[in-house]
């Protein structure tokens, strides 16, 4: 069982949707493995979280 991963900031269901299934459809296009197999991780990273060259992400929005 394939697993994709994607790790980002928050999104809408919309764009979830949008991502899972595309993801889905290119993997399974270019290994040959039906979509079935495939698992898909939303992982949500708020700006708080992630550090970019010794900053917060949310020091950048300021």
């Amino acid at each position: 069982m394939p697993v994709i991963i994607f790790e980002g900031p928050g999104l809408s269901g919309e764009q979830k949707g949008e991502l899972v299934r595309e993801f889905t459809e290119i993997a399974s296009r270019i290994t040959g493995i039906g979509r079935e197999a495939f698992v898909v991780l939303i992982k949500e990273n708020e700006p708080d979280n992630v550090g970019v060259g010794g900053k917060l992400l949310s020091e950048f929005n300021k």
